[in-house]
């Protein structure tokens, strides 16, 4: 049988087909197109019109080359969601977590609920795009009061391919409104905050068939096909692509975000993860995603796009390897390389302020963005072994990043780990995964992480 996994990542969507047989997957991209965020009215919003225009096109792509996939599923970044009115229309647009509003509504939210007091609730850390205080920016402005439904954005393109409305386990996770340790809405946040209960149904784990395509669809794209949850937040389906035979080894999954940590069966929200503002996500089969989110990628993304395309990856690689380091390292994560106006002129910035030598060269600017990652990822390893009291050996580099042979022979050098790196395509692999289990045809995610390493090349750096 085939399946196909739509992907979408913050710059970009792709369909992939996968066909199943003899124990390997195998794997062919049918489409591809462009997504990001966009400026309206001062406001990042995410078009999902658009966006969803593209996923029925690439499902149409299924019938011009004969294959009709037993099951389609959509996985998408976290935190951002749409809201419903009465008769499941979109009220206003569809923000973007990059958009700035959130600044005075975390302030809001932290005095009625503390941060401390919330992280021993829901285990999530502390970012000002958190769906908790996106909410509230909501309520502020009154958005939230003609709210009678609130879907993530792959639950609400699932509505659209499917017709049903249902809220999946894993993309919730990434509000900050779930508990952690029952796996559910926590109603006393919920309550606290003055959010209305209705907006949040129930949750459904990965691998809940939500049944077919609505008839609209299966006229636009010629045929009819179940529409199936996988893991819907990307990062969700990219820890379940780990390739590893006993257990789940230290990971990155690298992308526009670098998550960076390991699989537990029940989360850490002591004071010491709280003081690391780690992150306890829920993961397939009720397992807990404990990492930490890293500005990965996305630095270098946005040098390529200030740059006006003139350096491909390869290039701006390449310019990092042969200049000569200024030595400075940078916190990629401090929130001025959220979304700033110019990734070089914040980076620059940042190395002014703290008394760093300022990068000039094109080179020199990378040369800091792949030290500080290497730095950051070699800091969060040692705290993690830490907090959890496992020690790791292997780290193992999954999704589009995993490509950047350079970032990994610095991530072995600043770690000390042995490195694996692959598959390139983690996130629509693991999003597969579960199409396929729920099919029937692989057991469990022990079963499906055997078959990805049998099935792809994981290089070892």
């Amino acid at each position: 049988m085939y399946y196909l996994a739509v992907d979408i990542g913050a710059s970009s969507g792709r369909h992939i087909l996968c066909s199943y047989e003899n124990g390997k997957l195998s794997l062919k991209e049918i489409y591809r197109f462009s997504n990001g965020a966009v400026k309206k009215n001062g406001t990042l919003v995410w078009d999902v019109e658009s966006l969803f225009s593209s996923i029925v096109a690439g499902i149409k792509e299924c019938k011009n080359l004969g294959i009709i996939p037993y099951s389609v599923g959509i996985d998408t970044w976290g935190v951002d969601y749409a809201l419903l009115d009465e008769n499941d229309n979109l009220i206003g647009d569809v923000i973007s977590y990059r958009d700035a509003r959130t600044e005075k509504s975390i302030l809001e939210v932290e005095k009625i609920i503390p941060f401390e007091e919330s992280y021993k609730i829901t285990g999530i850390q502390r970012a000002q795009y958190n769906t908790v205080y996106q909410l509230y920016a909501d309520k502020m402005s009154g958005k939230l009061a003609k709210a009678k439904t609130m879907l993530s954005i792959p639950d609400y393109l699932h509505f659209l391919l499917s017709g049903v409305k249902k809220n999946e386990y894993t993309h919730a996770t990434t509000s900050g409104l779930v508990d952690a340790k029952t796996g559910d809405w926590s109603f006393e946040m919920i309550d606290k905050l003055g959010y209305p209960r209705e907006i949040f149904g129930k949750l459904y784990n990965p691998g809940e068939v939500l049944g077919d395509l609505r008839k609209e669809i299966q006229e636009e794209v010629g045929f009819n096909t179940k529409v199936v949850f996988p893991a819907s937040h990307d990062t969700a389906s990219a820890v379940m692509a780990v390739p590893a035979i006993k257990g789940c080894p230290l990971y990155i999954s690298s992308g526009t975000w670098s998550l960076l940590g390991t699989e537990l069966d029940a989360p850490i929200t002591n004071e010491e993860a709280f003081k690391f503002n780690a992150t306890n996500e829920g993961g397939f089969g009720g397992t807990i995603r404990f990492l930490r989110n890293i500005t990965g990628m996305w630095a270098i993304q946005s040098v390529k796009k200030e740059l006006g395309g003139k350096y491909s990856y390869d290039d701006l690689m390449n310019l990092a390897i042969d200049c000569k380091s200024t030595g400075s390292i940078i916190d990629l994560n401090d929130n001025r390389f959220l979304a700033p106006e110019s990734m070089i002129g914040a980076i620059k910035g940042y190395c002014e302020e703290h008394g760093l030598v300022v990068p000039e060269t094109v080179g020199e600017i990378m040369d800091v963005i792949y030290r500080s990652l290497a730095t950051i990822y070699a800091e969060t390893i040692i705290a993690t072994e830490k907090i959890t009291g496992k020690k790791f050996d292997v780290l193992n580099i999954v999704g589009g990043g995993s490509k950047d042979e350079y970032l990994n022979k610095l991530t072995k050098k600043y770690t000390g780990k042995r490195v694996l790196a692959g598959p390139t395509e983690g996130t629509a692999v693991g999003n597969l995964l579960a199409q396929i289990i729920s099919a029937g045809e692989i057991k469990d995610l022990h079963e499906g992480r055997v078959v990805v390493k049998n099935s792809f090349d994981v290089i070892e750096i």
